[in-house]
């Protein structure tokens, strides 16, 4: 049989006379076609004059196009690439749906949600989760100067979607074997100063120790800067070892702040940390760091639309 050409579409409809509700309903089929070219267009934009990612020489030449992306060849070792090789979101497809994803990546949406929006499968969805946001996360403050706060959060460890489980299965999340912070708990620290600029280290199970602090802390935080903490010896050892000055707050004893020497500020981010992930029903404990850098690239808003999103996703290449 033969099918109708485009043109015979239009012709058709031409010649019928079409109701309110036919022409929204039309107009929402269209705005629901997606065109590659914009999200090409990004790409190539945002992956403009990268060495390559193989040998990172600067020398190449144009060598054909294959998904839309131009090639390149690299005159050091001869191999071809192209702006997201080498980047989360390289061999992934359906570009045209990318913009789509990104928003409903800024609007916070399941993984069911963000599929029925973007016209993919659920696994899809996931997938895309898990390489987009790492991607777009990977823009951070490389330093935290003046007054810095720090402070840890825990959650239950979680091996949600794994096939083979190190322990009996617990029941609706469950609850830990013993009391108080445990190795059965994964320990998120978070370091954020007086101007907003925040940094999330996932530590690992249990509490946080000195040498997991300087790991984590030492290469981010300025010379002169005063870190404000709880009452943990760890933080204390932490700041002596490494010439850091140190106020801690005993919030056991009652008192949770001493003019400007609080951790109010660290303590509200954990707060809307928490109350952002109820919606997503349980998180599990390896893609934790995932989760908090997503919920810090919003709360720091600097990444405001889908575009930002891709190009920072493409540039951290």
């Amino acid at each position: 049989m033969h099918s109708p050409t485009f043109d015979d579409l239009f012709a058709m409809l031409s010649a019928v006379t079409l109701s309110t509700v036919d022409l929204a309903r039309l107009r929402e089929w269209l705005a629901g076609i997606t065109d590659p070219v914009g999200c090409i267009a990004l790409i190539e934009q945002a992956g403009c004059g990268r060495p390559c990612p193989h040998c990172h020489c600067a020398r190449s030449h144009r060598c054909g196009q294959a998904s839309g992306l131009q090639r390149f060849r690299c005159l050091g070792c001869r191999r071809s690439y192209n702006a997201l090789t080498g980047t989360p979101l390289a061999r992934l497809r359906k570009k045209e749906c990318w913009l789509t994803y990104l928003q409903c990546v800024l609007d916070s949406r399941t993984v069911r949600q963000a599929a029925t929006v973007t016209g993919v499968h659920r696994t899809t969805s996931f997938r895309w989760r898990h390489r987009f946001v790492p991607a777009a996360a990977r823009e951070r403050p490389r330093q935290l100067s003046a007054i810095v706060e720090a402070d840890e959060t825990y959650r239950l460890e979680s091996q949600k979607g794994s096939r083979t489980l190190d322990r009996p299965a617990r029941k609706r999340g469950g609850v830990a074997r013993r009391r108080g912070i445990n190795r059965e708990h994964d320990c998120l620290l978070v370091a954020r100063d007086r101007t907003g600029q925040t940094l999330d280290f996932h530590t690992g199970r249990g509490q946080v120790t000195a040498a997991q602090l300087a790991n984590c802390l030492l290469p981010v935080l300025a010379p002169d800067v005063l870190l404000i903490s709880d009452s943990a010896a760890s933080y204390r050892r932490f700041c002596a070892d490494a010439g850091i000055t140190h106020e801690a707050v005993n919030a056991r004893a009652g008192v949770r702040a001493r003019g400007a020497i609080h951790i109010q500020n660290v303590n509200a981010w954990h707060s809307r940390f928490k109350g952002w992930l109820v919606r997503f029903r349980g998180v599990a404990s390896r893609y934790l760091a995932n989760y908090s850098g997503w919920q810090r690239v919003l709360d720091a808003r600097c990444l405001t639309s889908p575009a930002h999103l891709l190009c920072a996703a493409v540039q951290l290449g």
